[in-house]
C-alpha cells in the first residue's frame, strides 16, 4: 500500500495543481555495505519530504542527518562529511539548540525490536534539486543520508551525541 502511494505523489500533486514531484529513491546502506533498507526524498515548494524504510539495525533511537558528500564508500562512512551547513548561514547544531538547527539536522528514527524502523520527516532547511536560498541536495557531489548509532539530543554540540555513523544512503 505505501509503495502504491508513493509511486502515485508525482500524479497526485499534478491532480492538486501543484509541479510534478521531483523524488529520488536510493538504497539504505549498513557501514559494512549490507541492504539496510531505503530512503526515498519528495521535492516540495518548501524542502523536502524525507522517507526512510530501515532494517538490520540495533533497537532503540538513531540520530538522521543529512551530510555534505554523496559517498558512502568508506568503512566509517566518513567520507559524507559534515552535516550539511551553507558556508554563509552557519549554524549551530539541534533541533532544539540556540543558533540552530544546521541544515542537516532531522528528527531522530526509532527501530523496533526486530530491527526495523519506518520514519516520515519533513525538512525545510534543504531542497532536493531546486535551491530557493537552501543547501541543494542533488549537488556536484551529492549528499547522504546517515543514521547514527545513538540519539540526538537536537542540543550538544557538534552532532547531539548521536555516535558512530551505521548507515548510509548516497543522494546523487
Amino acid at each position: 500500500m505505501l509503495k502504491s502511494t508513493l509511486a502515485a505523489l508525482p500524479l497526485l500533486l499534478a491532480l492538486a495543481g501543484v509541479a510534478e514531484a521531483q523524488m529520488v529513491s536510493v538504497a539504505l546502506k549498513s557501514a559494512e555495505g549490507a541492504d539496510a533498507g531505503s530512503v526515498t526524498i519528495t521535492e516540495s515548494p518548501a524542502g523536502v519530504l524525507v522517507h526512510v524504510e530501515a532494517k538490520g539495525l540495533t533497537p532503540g533511537w538513531h540520530a538522521m542527518h543529512f551530510h555534505d558528500k554523496g559517498d558512502c564508500a568508506d568503512a566509517k562512512l566518513a567520507n559524507a562529511g559534515a552535516h550539511i551547513n551553507m558556508v554563509d548561514h552557519k549554524r549551530q547544531h539541534g533541533l532544539l539548540a540556540v543558533g540552530g538547527p544546521d541544515h542537516g539536522d532531522l528528527p531522530n528514527l526509532y527501530v523496533a525490536p526486530d530491527g526495523t524502523g519506518r520514519a516520515e520527516a519533513f525538512s525545510t532547511y534543504v531542497s532536493l534539486r531546486n535551491g530557493g536560498g537552501r543547501p541543494v541536495l542533488l549537488d556536484a557531489d551529492g549528499s547522504a543520508l546517515i543514521i547514527h548509532a545513538n540519539p540526538d539530543d537536537y542540543t550538544t554540540q557538534p552532532i547531539g551525541g548521536a555516535g558512530g555513523r551505521v548507515a548510509c544512503a548516497v543522494l546523487k
